[in-house]
This record gives C-alpha cells, structure tokens and sequence, in this order.
C-alpha cells in the first residue's frame, strides 16, 4: 500500500468536515468573484448608460455599492473565520493522530532498531515531517479543490459574457499541464533528499548535544565543528539541489501566467476598438483574468508544497512500517501469577541471521527464589542472555519458559509486568525523583513511594536534597551522582514488587562505598524472588545460590562461589585476576 493510502486512513475520520469545509471555502472564495461584475455594471450600466441623469446614476451606484458592503462586511468574514478554522482544526487533529499513533508504534519496535537509528533521524520524522504532512490536508484536500472550483466559476462567469475571448485566455492552459509532469517528478525526489539530510543534522546534532562532556574532556571542539559542517554542508547541497529546480519551476510556470493577460488585453483591445467589446466587459475579463490565474498559480504553488508533503508522508510511513521483531500471537494469553521458575532451554540466538551465534545452547533450571549470577569476560553473552528473558529479542531456537510456559506464548507485556530490571546506565527521566520513582508503579501513593526509597537506601539522600521528593533531576538525571541514580533505580522496583529481578552490571560503575550501600538494597530486594545478576566484580555475586560462567557464548561452569573455587577452573582464575583475598582456596 503506498504511504498516500495509508495517509488517507487517517484522513477519512475526518471526511465530512473537510467537505463543510470546501462548501464554506466555495463561498468564501465565490464572494470575490462579484467584483468584476459589479465593475462591469457600474461602467456599462451606470457611468456609460446614456438614458441616466446623473443623480440616477449617484443613486444607483449608492445601491449596488450598499448591497456589496453588506456581503463584504457582513457575510464575508465568518465565512472566512470557519473556513480557516476548520480547516487548521482537521489538519491539527489528524497530526494529534498520526503522532499518537507513531509513538505507540515507537514503543513496540526492538531494540535492535534503536541500536542502529540515530535518535534525532526518528524525532525529525516524529516532529518535523509529520508536521509537514498538514500541507497535504490543507492544500491538497481544501485548497486545491477550492481553487479549481474558482477558476471553474471564473470561466463560467467569462463565458457567459464572450465565448471567444474566454478560449483565448485559456490557451495556454495545456503548457501547465505539461510543465507540471516534466518538473514535479523530480522535485519530489530532490524534496525527500533533502529531509533526509535535515534528519541526519538534527541526528548528528541530538547525539554531539549529549556527548558534549566527551568533546570538552578530550578537547575536540575544532575537530567536532569539522563533523558538523560536514553535515551541515550536505543539507546546505541537498537544499540548494531542491532550490535550483524550484526556481526553474516557478520560472516557467510564472512566465506562462504572465503570457495569458497579455494575450487577452490585446484581443479584447481589439474587440473594443472594433465595437464588439463594451468597455466594462473588457475591464470584467481583465478582473477575471487576475481571479483564474491567481489560483491556478496557487495550484502551482499547491503542486510544490504537495510533492514536499508527500516526500515527507513517505518518510513518515517508512517509521510506521517498520517490522516489529517481537509480536505476540494471536491467541498469546495474558500472564497472570508467576511463582518464579524459569527454565532456559538449549537456547541459542543470534542478532542479524547473517551473523554468528551470541549464544550457543544455553540450558538452565532456575528455581522459584533462587539467585543466579552470570559471570565471564565481556562480549561472552551475559547480558544478550538476560536481555532474552523479558523478551527484548525473540530466541533463536530452543525456548525460555516462565513457570513452564514458553514465553512466546504469553503477551510480552504481561511477562515485563513481573519482570524488574536494573541497569548500569539507568535512564532517569528529567522530572521529580518522585515522579522516576512512581515508573515502577504510576498509581503508587507517596508513603509508598518513600517505603520504596527507604528500602532502597534512598530516603535520606533525596529528603537531603533542596525541594526532596519534588526535585527536578535533569535530563538523564544528570543532577545526581551515579550512585544516586541506581538507588532510585532500585527504588522504582521496589515499587513494581516484581517475582522475578534482573540486574545488569547495576554496580560497576560506582565506588565501593556507593557499591556497598546498593548492594544492600539489592540483597533486600532479591530476597524471596527469582534473581539474575550480570556482574564484572566478582565480590559482589559471591552470595549468590548458583554462578554460571559463560564464554564465548557457551556455559562453561555452574556452580556456588566455594564450589567454583574449588574446581580451580574459569572462575578460579578470574577470581585471581582481580586480586581479590582467596587464602582458603590457595595453592599449598
């Protein structure tokens, strides 16, 4: 289906307001029409009537100018205010919907997606070309058919006064047509590669914003303003590639509209020189010629902003098409009670399907409140395998199974429901604590979530801080340390209360006294629930119930920490890597 199809289904909702809205607009753009005639009348039929006295003359011109006053003054304007705001009403609405809809969607595409989509590319699409796309409802549904509806009255008008003259001033009609197929085709290709560039500045840009810590630390604001002209310089290309041919388009096409008055004020000169012309009628044609050309250069002007709407609509539609990598079956059940037990079974997975295996049959029985800790070197498949558990990625083969149901038999979102994770990098959204805390559970009351904080070692920090509860923590939480920041991380949990708990790498990046308060709340809070861990430092899964070691995608050892030293194998030797105090398992 092409993305103008799609397009329209979200129009067609709308579709009897934006007929009210041409039958307004038909008056509204009618009314203007009677100009020329009254122009016509007052010549022909009051200033050159040779049976009028003069004050006949004054006092018909009183009249007809009476009557035009009441349908300029008084009927024009509210035609014209309902007109425009129905017309921005529906336009408006239509967008609401389109972006309601694309955000929806963005919450359901894949990680995978989001790893290889610059942020700023998908916020112009979300942003910039929805916003585009009004220009198609406004001009290409309203205006368009407003103006035609014009110039069809305009003739109509021409013709009833002189069949011969109205064929000379539409002679030139056909040149339109053909100069909107030679140069639209191609615009509309120079128009979408210019969005894309604009995309992939505000991308380059979103990314250089939040990465200026990087660039001041290492000193790289020449080389960083290099990167963005380069950017920057391709849109600069791509714009004046669109503008250079747009120029060509309105050169020609206002060339064509300039021929046809021309042409028309010579035959009807000659026609009133000749005697077969009255001096008003020639004056009406002329009037007409300004009320036929000026909305058929507006349909020029219409076939511009629509193929740039349409460039966008396609863009717009390419996000929205995008494939979902994780969807639920149609009979997927919602997840109801889980007790915790998990079984992992000869899983193996894959990213792309041309790429190597991350995983290579995995097996493991996790019982109901048991600990696991994943262990090995990096990019051995840690956190890909629990990435696999609330459903992120999809197995490749084998299966993952939630108190013996297969997963993928569940609704994902019901499986996340039970599901709490804590990352290395936490995102924090740049609202109240409060409010980042209430994630884990939007209804919460307050005491509820200050007993998260507490339990989270939290509590006394945030009541330390200037408005406590209520304090704003900046984009990505940029406000607080990194400690802080995985502690209302875990808060959040706490809140959710889930069965099951994942947390990846949730204290490498901090300094032991912060690592030794979260660990606390992370021991609380794994007690009686099925927890995974993902930890580089060893001392900190040492409690665990079960270690398993995983290289290069394999399990290679299982077992608790005392018996893992024991066997002096892949954990033993990490063990001692890191110098950590291990006389009991010594050699003698």
């Amino acid at each position: 289906m092409s993305s103008v199809k799609q397009y329209m289904k979200y129009v067609k909702p709308y579709k009897w307001k934006i007929v009210w809205t041409i039958l307004i607009g038909v008056i509204k753009f009618a009314i203007p029409l009677l100009i020329p005639l009254i122009l016509k009348f007052v010549i022909d039929d009051i200033i050159n009537a040779p049976n009028m006295t003069d004050s006949e003359k004054i006092s018909q011109l009183f009249w007809i100018m009476g009557i035009s006053l009441v349908v300029f003054l008084i009927l024009r304007p509210p035609v014209e205010y309902i007109r425009q705001y129905l017309a921005q009403w529906v336009g408006n609405t239509i967008l609401y919907d389109i972006r309601d809809r694309l955000f929806d969607h963005l919450q359901k595409l894949s990680l995978r997606y989001y790893s290889t989509t610059k942020t700023g590319e998908i916020i112009s699409r979300v942003i910039h070309d929805v916003e585009q796309t009004k220009n198609f409802v406004i001009t290409g549904l309203m205006n368009v058919w407003l103006d035609m509806v014009t110039i069809l009255i305009a003739i109509g008008i021409m013709m009833s006064m002189d069949f011969w003259l109205t064929i000379g001033a539409i002679i030139l009609f056909p040149l339109y047509g053909i100069s909107v197929k030679f140069f639209y085709s191609k615009l509309r290709r120079l128009t979408r590669e210019r969005s894309q560039a604009l995309a992939e500045v505000q991308g380059h840009l979103h990314e250089r914003v939040q990465g200026i810590p990087v660039t001041r630390s290492f000193a790289l604001e020449e080389y960083e303003q290099d990167q963005f002209e380069g950017q920057n310089g391709n849109f600069l290309s791509k714009a004046l590639n669109h503008t250079d041919w747009n120029a060509k388009t309105f050169a020609v096409m206002n060339t064509i509209t300039d021929l046809a008055p021309l042409l028309v004020i010579a035959f009807a000169g000659y026609q009133v020189i000749s005697g077969n012309l009255t001096m008003g009628t020639m004056v009406a044609f002329v009037g007409y010629m300004e009320r036929v050309y000026s909305p058929l250069r507006r349909l020029i002007n219409s076939s511009t902003v629509l193929t740039q709407s349409i460039a966008s609509i396609d863009r717009v539609f390419e996000l929205m098409n995008e494939k979902y990598d994780i969807k639920d079956k149609e009979n997927a059940e919602t997840l109801q009670h889980v007790e915790g037990v998990i079984d992992i079974e000869s899983v193996t997975f894959k990213y792309e399907e041309e790429e190597e295996e991350v995983l290579k049959n995995i097996n493991l029985h996790v019982e109901k409140g048991e600990t696991i800790a994943f262990v090995g070197m990096s990019g051995g498949g840690k956190s890909t395998l629990i990435s696999l558990i609330p459903r992120f990625y999809d197995v490749t083969n084998g299966s993952i199974k939630v108190d013996g149901t297969d997963i993928r038999d569940v609704k994902a979102r019901s499986l996340r429901d039970h599901i709490g994770m804590v990352l290395q990098d936490n995102i924090l959204f740049s609202e109240s604590i409060a409010m980042n805390i209430r994630m884990g559970n939007p209804d919460a009351t307050d005491e509820e979530v200050i007993a998260a904080a507490t339990a989270a070692n939290a509590h006394v920090f945030i009541k330390d801080l200037p408005h406590g509860y209520d304090t704003l923590v900046g984009e990505r939480g940029v406000k607080l340390s990194g400690g802080q920041k995985q502690r209302i991380a875990i808060a959040r949990v706490f809140l959710k209360n889930p069965p099951i708990l994942i947390f990846d790498e949730a204290t490498s990046a901090l300094d032991l006294e912060s690592e030794h308060t979260i660990q606390e709340a992370v021991e609380k809070l794994a007690s009686d629930r099925t927890t995974f861990i993902v930890a580089h430092r060893l001392a900190t899964i040492t409690h665990a119930d079960r270690i398993v070691v995983i290289e290069n995608g394999e399990i290679q050892e299982v077992g608790s920490h005392e018996e893992l030293m024991r066997m002096r194998g892949s954990y033993y030797n990490l063990y001692q890597v890191q110098n950590l105090d291990t006389p009991e398992y010594s050699h003698t």
